[in-house]
């Protein structure tokens, strides 16, 4: 919601007033709430948005509908609205993750910290909710694996197998579990760590493509090599994002 920290910004949820403009445009939320009622409707730090942002959301969750701009009713009845908010995070010693925290008493902080800037007739009208872990590093190693997998389908694309060793995901998860930016840092450090030195591979091998890729993991580092004709021409190794 760092989009909707101004208060103008209701207009681009809504629309904007007569006599404003971008009058005739409808909002944002409202024409595709309106064109599809059945939705899931995400607000993602929801502690940036203004305070008159929060007002209309207020109506929503209190009555199931609100005006747009035109004065035509927009019904939520049928939407499932879920908010993400890192308050609190800095004072607790989990982070957001997968699994639903044990602890009452850090519950009780982040409520204390959903408090400080939700009005109670807010907090009222949410159904429920959920505080979660820090990501464990078996979560950081299974995310890994995905991101990693996700390359696969774009390198085939350009005729390149990409084969993974045991332990890459594992590496990259290592690398990247600060405690800080959660799962974020995950494609970061694939980024530096695969991607480019698997871009580099595809132009250094311009003039005699390789066929396939293979990711090692080798002492803690990452090793990025290009074999053609079951030959290696190629071999990258990388460590905390740096070509060696």
């Amino acid at each position: 919601m760092s989009e909707f920290m101004e208060k103008h910004s209701v207009s681009r949820l809504i629309g904007s007033p007569p006599g404003y403009v971008g009058y005739d445009e409808a909002g944002q939320l409202t024409e595709k709430v309106r064109r599809k009622p059945y939705s899931v409707i995400l607000f993602d730090e929801i502690e940036k948005a203004h305070p008159d942002v929060m007002n209309i959301l207020l109506q929503i969750l209190d009555e199931g509908k609100t005006s747009d701009a035109q004065g035509r009713t927009v019904s939520f009845e049928s939407c499932v609205i879920i908010m993400t908010s890192n308050a609190g995070s800095e004072n607790k010693e989990s982070a957001l993750g997968f699994n639903r925290l044990k602890s009452d008493a850090t519950k009780d902080r982040m409520m204390k910290a959903l408090k400080d800037f939700l009005r109670p007739e807010f907090l009222g009208r949410v159904d429920e909710i959920v505080v979660f872990n820090d990501l464990s590093p078996e979560n950081y190693e299974k995310i890994a694996e995905i991101l990693i997998s996700e390359l696969k389908e774009p390198l085939k694309e350009k005729g390149i197998t990409l084969e993974i060793g045991e332990g890459v995901a594992r590496v990259i998860a290592k690398l990247s579990a600060d405690g800080v930016r959660g799962a974020r840092e995950l494609r970061r450090t694939l980024r530096k760590q695969v991607e480019d030195q698997i871009a580099n591979i595809i132009i250094a091998s311009a003039d005699s493509p390789v066929e396939v890729i293979t990711l090692t993991a080798v002492e803690g580092k990452i090793k990025v090599a290009g074999l053609k004709d079951g030959k290696m021409i190629l071999d990258l190794t990388t460590v905390s994002g740096t070509q060696k």
